[in-house]
C-alpha cells in the first residue's frame, strides 16, 4: 500500500494538531509497503547497465579499436563515443602517443624501461658482436618507438614487442657486421641512422603498426679481457700513422727541392745551349760578311786581317824587347821586366 500523505495531513488538521504518528506505526506501515513487481526493477537494471556500456570516453592521446563479435569494424577518436552494447561490440583503447623503450645490452634504472635478456633464467649480453673485420665488440643500444597503426598492433602480428625485439637485434647486427672495429666505435650515429632505417622497413613490411622514433647508440667498446690487447693495437697503428705522417713530411720536402734543383739545371742548359747557337749564329753571319767584303778587294781585306790578327796576338804577349842586331851587350835589358816589376 502507498502512502497517503494529504489524508493524512487533513486528518491530523481535523483533530486539532494532535500529536505525530509513533515510530512504532511508521515502521508497522512501512513493513506493510512493497515495491513495484520484480520484472519492472530487473528492466531498470538493464537499462543501465545498457546505457553505462554503450557511451565511453577516449583519452587525448588514445585510440579506441571496437571489434563487433570480434572483428574489427571502426576506430574511435578522442572524446565521448557509442558503441553497441556489451556481447555484441567491444572497445579496446591504445595509446598511440606514448614513447615505448627497449634497452639492449644493458639495464637503465628508468622504471618505462625495458632490457633485452633471453629466456631461460641466465641474462645474455646481446651488445656481444662481430665486426666486419672478424673483431668482437659491445654494442648497446636503445630503441624507442610508439604505436602509429592501432589496428595493425593488435590484430596483425602476435606479440609485436618480442617481434620488435628479434627485428631489432638482427638488424644492428648486419649493420655493425659491415663495419669495422675501429668504425664502430667512431661512427655510432651513422650507425644508429642506418640501423633506424632498416628498422623501420622490416616492421613495415610485416605489418606490426610500429613507428620507430630512434635508435640510440651507447658507448661502444670491446670486451674487458681484450681491452688490452685492443690498446696495443691503437698504440701500434698510431705509430704506424706517425710514421707514415712523417714519412710524407720528408718526402714532400725532397721531392720539391728535387724537381727544383732539375728544373734549374734544366734551364741552365738550355741557357748555355742558347748561347752557344747564338754564338755560332754570330760567328757564321761575321765570317759571310767578312768573305763578302773580301769577295769586293781581296788586298785591302786580306792585309786588313792580317794587321787585326797581330794586333790581337800582340797584346796577348806581353812585354816585347826589340835589339838591334849591333848591340853586344843585352844582359842588363833583360832584367827590366823584373825590376820593374819589384819596383811594383
Amino acid at each position: 500500500m502507498s502512502w497517503d500523505w494529504d489524508k493524512l495531513k487533513q486528518q491530523q488538521q481535523g483533530q486539532g494538531g494532535g500529536p505525530p504518528p509513533q515510530m512504532e506505526d511508521i515502521l508497522e506501515k512501512l513493513k506493510k509497503f512493497k515495491l513495484p513487481g520484480g520484472p519492472v526493477v530487473i528492466l531498470v537494471i538493464f537499462a543501465l547497465l545498457i546505457a553505462s556500456s554503450t557511451f565511453f570516453t577516449v583519452k587525448q592521446d588514445e585510440v579506441g579499436v571496437i571489434q563487433r563479435f570480434g572483428r574489427f569494424v571502426r576506430t574511435a577518436q578522442p572524446g565521448l563515443n557509442f558503441k553497441l552494447p556489451v556481447g555484441i561490440e567491444k572497445i579496446t583503447k591504445v595509446n598511440v602517443k606514448q614513447i615505448r623503450t627497449e634497452e639492449f645490452g644493458f639495464s637503465s634504472a628508468r622504471v618505462d624501461s625495458r632490457s633485452r635478456f633471453r629466456p631461460g633464467g641466465e641474462s645474455i649480453n646481446v651488445s656481444l658482436m662481430l665486426t666486419g673485420d672478424l673483431n668482437v665488440a659491445l654494442v648497446p643500444w636503445i630503441v624507442q618507438y610508439r604505436v602509429k597503426d592501432p589496428y595493425q598492433y593488435l590484430f596483425k602480428v602476435r606479440d609485436v614487442q618480442s617481434i620488435l625485439i628479434d627485428i631489432s637485434e638482427a638488424t644492428m647486427r648486419l649493420v655493425v657486421g659491415d663495419r669495422s672495429i675501429n668504425e664502430v666505435i667512431s661512427k655510432r650515429n651513422e650507425i644508429a641512422v642506418e640501423a633506424q632505417k632498416l628498422l623501420q622497413q622490416e616492421l613495415d613490411k610485416i605489418a606490426t603498426g610500429i613507428h620507430v622514433v630512434t635508435v640510440e647508440m651507447k658507448k661502444t667498446n670491446v670486451p674487458g679481457p681484450v681491452q688490452p690487447s685492443f690498446n696495443e693495437v691503437n698504440q701500434a697503428v698510431q705509430e704506424k700513422e706517425q710514421l707514415i705522417y712523417q714519412a710524407k713530411e720528408g718526402y714532400n720536402k725532397a721531392i720539391p727541392r728535387a724537381r727544383g734543383e732539375a728544373e734549374r739545371t734544366i734551364k741552365a742548359a738550355e741557357g748555355y745551349a742558347l748561347k752557344r747557337v747564338n754564338r755560332a749564329k754570330g760567328d757564321a753571319a761575321r765570317f759571310v760578311d767578312i768573305y763578302n767584303e773580301y769577295a769586293k778587294a781581296k788586298d785591302v781585306t786580306k792585309r786588313r786581317m792580317y794587321l787585326e790578327t797581330l794586333r790581337k796576338l800582340f797584346s796577348n804577349l806581353g812585354p816585347s824587347y826589340i835589339v838591334d842586331a849591333d848591340m853586344k851587350n843585352i844582359l842588363p835589358l833583360l832584367n827590366l821586366g823584373k825590376q820593374s816589376g819589384a819596383e811594383k
